[in-house]
């Protein structure tokens, strides 16, 4: 019998067509530079750098630059440390500060299980930047950014190096802010870390810091017994994302209980588990 036309069915697979605008899109900042907890340092670095295009005219016009430095007018600048540490906040404080969106750009956004496709997908990530006059923030940057391959035995060798040399040659080529983050500074490539104009590190917050670290993440609406300071001096060595972490989680376990305010005891116990856990996690690492 002959097959209606109107009613064949067909077997061709779906193809998953994603458009560029699709897979990187610019935001709008979520933090700024009022609402991020810092060292008084770091904080300096980050406003020297996003003043950068108020002070742009003055340093290479009027004094003289744009003959020194012809190819300088971009600016690179890498936040690292440890994890937590308020590294990704920094990125849309900076963008926020220059009045512009910022465009997010993770490693799987970018890779693909084609060899060959992840340099053609960063070249995709910068024309969007640009397209949009978005700043161009790659999260994670070590999975990018990490040395190339001396002895190459496999396709997926010459593909790591063809996308370091990829994004090498893009970053000459872009005049505009690109900013990076990573836990792992130390797999940084050289190339990478010669054409990146400033390093920031992020350290985790000292006792200032976390006091006013520990006010900012309980709400005024929570009933509470929590003595800021005494949860500065008794918790060191924990970072901006453990406190919040901490608070929600002591928050949640008060609910449970059906308690009518938020007890320091929970904050404390909270906390110690967190910091159980880190310190379990760096003995599997080793």
């Amino acid at each position: 019998m002959p097959i209606n036309p109107k009613k064949a069915v067909n077997f061709e697979p779906k193809k998953d067509v994603k458009h560029d605008e699709e897979i990187f899109i610019p935001e709008e900042p979520k933090w700024s530079l009022d609402e991020i907890i810092l060292p008084e340092e770091v904080k300096a670095q980050i406003l020297d750098v996003a003043t950068y295009s108020e002070n742009s005219h003055r340093v290479f016009e009027l004094w003289g630059f744009k003959h020194t430095h012809k190819f300088s007018r971009r600016i690179g600048i890498n936040l690292y440390g440890e994890p937590g540490t308020g590294k990704t906040m920094a990125a849309h404080a900076i963008a926020k500060k220059l009045g512009r969106n910022i465009l997010v750009v993770n490693y799987a956004d970018i890779e693909s299980k084609y060899v060959g496709e992840t340099p053609k997908n960063i070249r995709k990530a910068f024309e969007a930047a640009k397209k949009s006059n978005s700043i161009l923030f790659f999260d994670e940057a070590d999975a990018i950014l990490s040395k190339r391959v001396t002895n190459m035995t496999q396709a997926v060798d010459v593909s790591v190096n063809q996308t370091r040399s990829v994004m090498l040659m893009l970053m000459n080529e872009y005049q505009d802010f690109i900013i990076f983050a990573t836990n792992f500074i130390e797999n940084f490539d050289a190339a990478f870390m010669r054409r990146i104009s400033m390093h920031v590190k992020f350290t985790l917050p000292d006792e200032d810091c976390r006091r006013k670290l520990w006010r900012m993440y309980t709400p005024n609406e929570v009933p509470n017994n929590l003595d800021f300071d005494e949860l500065a001096k008794k918790f060191d060595g924990i970072s901006g994302s453990d406190i919040s972490n901490a608070m929600l989680n002591a928050a949640f376990k008060a609910a449970r209980l059906n308690l009518n305010e938020l007890d320091k005891s929970l904050v404390f116990e909270a906390a110690e588990n967190i910091i159980a856990s880190k310190a379990a996690n760096k003995n599997i690492s080793r």
